[in-house]
């Protein structure tokens, strides 16, 4: 393993995205347990980029122009419905233990489907690790690397939001523009990804 796939992986994983986004919603929404949550489900929505990458699917994906365009509208789509999902959302924040927690299961496939639906992480792929591996052994190897950073990158980002959590729940109103500013954001990745 290279200094430079380790340096070019963490420029990736410390670069905001879609993940890191969803990962400091989750924390600033639901605390500690939900932006570690998170930060696992968007580690785990890598692993059917890493399949498609080792087993050339993703190489496809590259190639056709029509398969490329499928699944980034669906990422689009998938965005629109995350940012209208939290411009709506107007539940009141609570923090105390007796305080709901929120379903693991609902932040994991959220977290998944953002992976999933995002054929620029699929390009990454096929772009990135034949760089620096040449066998399918080789790909694996670097993908739980790149994976293990990815988890340890969107934790703590999704901890510092959750830390935030008391000062901003005790300001309803910073607590609706916060939402406004992640539906924004959610809406032009969307558009970001439209126009790729």
């Amino acid at each position: 393993m290279s200094l430079a796939f380790l340096i070019t992986t963490l420029i990736a994983v410390a670069t905001p995205g879609t993940g890191v986004l969803y990962t400091m919603s989750a924390g600033l929404a639901h605390g500690r347990r939900a932006s570690v949550i998170a930060a696992f489900g968007c580690t785990l929505g890598i692993v059917p980029q890493v399949v498609a990458t080792v087993t050339g699917l993703a190489a496809l994906l590259h190639a056709s122009a029509l398969a490329f365009e499928i699944v980034k509208y669906l990422g689009v789509a998938y965005l629109v419905f995350l940012a209208w999902s939290t411009l709506r959302d107007k539940s009141e924040l609570v923090v105390s233990a007796d305080a709901p927690r929120a379903s693991a299961t609902k932040i994991i496939v959220n977290a998944v489907l953002l992976n999933v639906l995002n054929p620029k992480l699929t390009i990454f792929f096929v772009a990135f690790l034949p760089q620096f591996a040449t066998t399918p052994a080789q790909m694996v190897q670097l993908s739980a690397v790149f994976m293990a950073m990815t988890f340890a990158g969107f934790v703590v980002y999704g901890l510092f939001a959750a830390s935030m959590r008391d000062q901003v729940l005790s300001r309803p109103r910073v607590m609706v523009w916060l939402r406004r500013c992640f539906a924004a954001s959610f809406a032009a990745l969307g558009v970001k990804l439209a126009l790729t």
